[in-house]
């Protein structure tokens, strides 16, 4: 991408849905700033949290979701929400 990204130099906790515990877990898989998240996609990232923590659940895909394009988990697209909810199911 060549056009300018906001969360270039951005703190985890800048982002929208991304809390101190979220960001704790986030380190915890290796994910330390905003482009590692988009990089490693919010499924992939879901899928590593839900290795270290077992409470993982649909929200917090939600969130991560939300976190990568800029907004609140619950201003996702339905398609989106719905995609997400198909791959939460299959990897629970």
């Amino acid at each position: 991408m060549n056009k300018s990204n906001p969360i270039e130099n951005a703190e985890l906790t800048s982002l929208p849905n991304i809390g101190k515990e979220m960001k704790k877990q986030l380190n915890a898989i290796g994910i330390n700033t905003p482009e590692d998240l988009v990089a490693t996609g919010s499924r992939e990232a879901w899928l590593r949290i839900r290795a270290i923590d077992s409470s993982a659940c649909y929200n917090r895909l939600c969130g991560l979701e939300g976190a990568i394009q800029g907004i609140r988990w619950h201003y996702l697209d339905d398609n989106i929400k719905k995609e997400l909810k198909s791959f939460y199911e299959a990897n629970r």
